[in-house]
């Protein structure tokens, strides 16, 4: 768990980091509470790596053969 959080950081988790700290500073000077959601959202993202990468949102599938 610890790997997760401290390694492979990219540009794309400072973005959803810095998008998610953008929303929760909405949320209170707006006080439009709905944007917290949307912040965790993000925040889950940034802290936990999720979300399509680089290559994008690709599924690798293996093609396995009868035998």
């Amino acid at each position: 768990m610890k790997k997760i959080l401290l390694t492979n950081w990219h540009l794309m988790r400072y973005f959803r980091l810095a998008f998610a700290l953008f929303l929760f500073f909405q949320a209170y000077e707006t006080q439009q509470w709905f944007f917290i959601a949307f912040g965790c959202f993000f925040l889950f993202q940034a802290i936990f790596n999720l979300g399509c990468g680089p290559s994008g949102c690709n599924v690798t599938y293996k093609n396995q053969k009868d035998e």
